[in-house]
């Protein structure tokens, strides 16, 4: 059975879809059945995957409306060396037409139980706000990795999500759990963000990851080549940072 892993922060802009794709692949790397979904409509993880979005014809939103199954949506990105379910600016529709359907929460959950066996990890790409696209992941994932950048508002931001996790666990997901907080675009010459990566210590403990993903030129490159970092340039900080993270999570699954 799969480990469903949904990446998550309602803030954009924390390295959330890099942090998805990234550790995907890493994940693949390690010789990993890996599927990632992108629940997101801007279809950032589907392009950095090397998939154009444009061309699209069955995305996501139309397999949480029952409208396709899920061989016809799944995409394998061989670049990347996982499976895709993709999205498109279309998933804003069906995230429309979704709040009409019965147990709409249940959506993601019932597809990913029917494939779960397919694979060793399912990643979940959400979108930067707290919808029914994200409640969707979060009651069908196992767990949750939560990227955030080490500036003034992260604590504050890391709070509401802590807090929205926990709704999500007495309502509708009893095992969810937090897999990790992982901080990203990290510069130790910044005072600033040497002072929160303190206070996220101080505050969460072992919830954070001791990996640390570093500010690098190629991981912002790498999705302009449809590219994961892994292939993109596999020596470069980043990408040894992301199969770090990849295998810090793999150890821990070992020993549960």
């Amino acid at each position: 059975m799969a480990r469903i892993l949904a990446v998550c922060n309602q803030k954009g802009g924390v390295g959330k879809t890099t942090t998805s794709v990234n550790l995907a692949a890493a994940l693949a790397v390690s010789h990993k059945r890996v599927l990632v979904v992108d629940l997101d409509p801007q279809g950032n993880a589907t392009m950095g995957s090397g998939i154009n979005k444009i061309e699209l014809t069955a995305i996501t939103g139309d397999l949480l409306l029952n409208e396709v199954a899920f061989d016809e949506a799944m995409i394998v990105a061989e670049k990347s060396g996982y499976d895709l379910l993709p999205a498109n600016q279309n998933l804003t529709t069906a995230e429309v037409e979704l709040m009409s359907v019965n147990s709409r929460e249940f959506q993601l959950k019932k597809i990913l139980s029917a494939v779960s066996k397919r694979y060793d990890y399912i990643v979940i790409d959400c979108p930067p706000s707290l919808n029914i696209l994200t409640v969707n992941a979060l009651v069908a994932a196992k767990s949750v990795v939560i990227p955030t950048q080490c500036e003034y508002f992260a604590l504050e931001g890391l709070s509401a999500l802590m807090q929205t996790i926990e709704r999500i666990r007495n309502a509708a997901n009893s095992e969810l759990a937090t897999e990790g907080i992982l901080r990203t675009m990290f510069d130790p010459r910044n005072n600033l963000a040497l002072d929160v990566s303190k206070e996220l210590l101080r505050h969460f403990g072992k919830q954070v990851f001791r990996t640390i993903i570093p500010r690098n030129v190629a991981l912002a490159e790498a999705p302009s080549y449809g590219m994961p970092i892994t292939s993109y340039d596999n020596n470069c900080r980043g990408a040894r940072a992301y199969l770090a993270l990849a295998g810090e999570i793999l150890r821990k699954h070992k020993k549960a």
